[in-house]
């Protein structure tokens, strides 16, 4: 599943209805929405969990953590589904998923099936991480296609701050308490739920879009595909020009296999280690800490729970103004620099995390001046990620890898993404039960160590063509 490759006569269309265009890339990038709804909002039932099940840190990190299993799986397997049944039904697929893991984690019958429904969700995360960024490169223009591609990105992290706000509304329906019952089940109950209606739109949405123009072609709809080019690329078009163009690119592609990754020394070619390098650098600098536990971070250091969500929802406000911030400054700056700016940012506030949380507890509390430190510090935080890592990472993976192995290098990047996402997710817990300050001393360092990692072996993209990568 990639782009269809971009000629002289591809990159002057224009489209002639710009706002139709646009309508299609948001519905396709609701799946974004979802994406960053459903990993963040697990941030508002945590605490709850632990209590009406009982469980301790681990095991509570294990349920919380589990999710990203079925996120490996969907996003392993999306492409070939796709590839076999179209971009639109992956999408109704993913949809009916989203929707039946919300209400299934909303009514769990024990811990084993929230675990289930979690695992459900998390495929569901997978596809539409995959299939989002693919249907939408498929079917913009090309002049318009960075902008339009941008979209999936800025869907995450609005989806990420509408799970804290809505999260914070059901808080305060219950009287500031997780377990707290609103029409006869227990608010955090009806945070996982709500999901329910932002994934039948995505569903119902589906059928209000087109089906991508590459994938018509690829099995033989060729009438239907040039509609729909015409529909999004502008009548003024030469459509045998575009559909010879799709097919000769889709002849010429080459499907790169793992084996075309490996190396003679050090198991995988350089590049790809770097691949690597770059997708665990920035999970493992404690981001999604922020997004699945923070609300949780601030009530054990006594801050209230609905100030915690509070707290929660405008750290997803500084996640969109930084996001939006990298989308202006990453063609014009460049993407080594950001990240350099990045990984210098995000090791000093968490430094300040780290001594703000060393601070012996004062009737369950930070003192005050460790309070408000922890508190610009994580925002900070997640400023400097946002603007950074946060954009850079996806940029770097879908650029800095030679053609004939992209896509497999790209699925080896993102596995590794998933992983270290998972390892940080599922040893916060018994971590910060641990030492807390140290916890933030050990991110700091993966921070202070993607410095010179990106300077040695990270090579600026900006600027060069794709065939120019390797």
């Amino acid at each position: 599943m990639t782009s269809t490759a971009q000629g002289p006569a591809a990159g002057a269309s224009q489209p002639d209805h710009l706002g139709h265009v646009i309508f299609i890339t948001a519905a396709a990038a609701m799946g974004g929405f979802l994406f960053g709804y459903d990993s963040s909002v697990i941030n508002g039932a945590v605490e709850a969990i632990r209590s009406r099940y009982d469980i301790g840190s681990a095991t509570l990190a294990q349920v919380i953590a589990i999710a990203l299993i079925g996120c490996a799986i969907g996003a392993a397997t999306a492409g070939r589904i796709a590839d076999r049944i179209g971009r639109i039904q992956c999408m109704r697929i993913a949809s009916g998923l989203f929707t039946v893991s919300a209400v299934g984690s909303a009514l769990p019958f024990a811990l084993w099936d929230l675990a289930m429904w979690r695992i459900i969700g998390g495929f569901a995360i997978g596809m539409a991480s995959v299939i989002g960024p693919a249907y939408i490169a498929e079917v913009s223009p090309p002049a318009y296609r960075g902008r339009l591609g941008s979209f999936q990105q800025a869907a995450i992290v609005i989806g990420i701050a509408i799970s804290q706000l809505v999260n914070y509304g059901i808080l305060q329906l219950a009287d500031g308490d997780q377990r707290g019952r609103i029409g006869g089940i227990e608010a955090w109950q009806w945070m996982l739920g709500v999901m329910v209606v932002p994934a039948l739109l995505y569903g119902l949405l589906s059928f209000a879009i087109p089906e991508s123009p590459r994938f018509l072609i690829s099995v033989g709809r060729t009438e239907r595909a040039r509609g729909i080019l015409a529909e999004v690329e502008g009548k003024g078009v030469d459509l045998d020009a575009r559909v010879a163009e799709i097919e000769a690119a889709m002849h010429r592609e080459h499907k790169s296999t793992f084996r075309d990754l490996l190396g003679a020394r050090f198991g995988f070619l350089p590049i790809v280690w770097v691949g690597i390098g770059l997708s665990v650098f920035q999970q493992l600098v404690g981001i999604n800490v922020a997004f699945y536990y923070s609300a949780t971070l601030w009530q054990s250091v006594g801050i209230d729970p609905t100030q915690s969500f509070f707290y929660s929802f405008t750290t997803s406000i500084i996640n969109i103004i930084g996001t939006v911030i990298a989308m202006v400054l990453v063609d014009r700056v460049g993407r080594k620099p950001l990240a350099l700016a990045g990984s210098t940012g995000m090791a000093v506030a968490l430094a300040f995390e780290a001594w703000a949380f060393s601070a012996k507890l004062v009737d369950g509390k930070l003192p005050s001046p460790q309070g408000a430190v922890a508190l610009v510090a994580a925002h900070v935080f997640v400023l400097f990620f946002a603007l950074s890592w946060g954009v850079v990472v996806w940029v770097f993976l879908g650029e800095m890898f030679p053609n004939r192995i992209r896509a497999a290098a790209l699925g080896v990047a993102a596995s590794a993404q998933w992983l270290a996402n998972w390892a940080i997710t599922a040893s916060f817990p018994s971590l910060s039960d641990w030492n807390l300050s140290a916890t933030y001393v050990i991110y700091a360092c993966f921070a202070a160590l993607s410095i010179p990692f990106v300077l040695t072996f990270v090579k600026e993209t900006k600027g060069k063509a794709l065939e120019e990568m390797g």
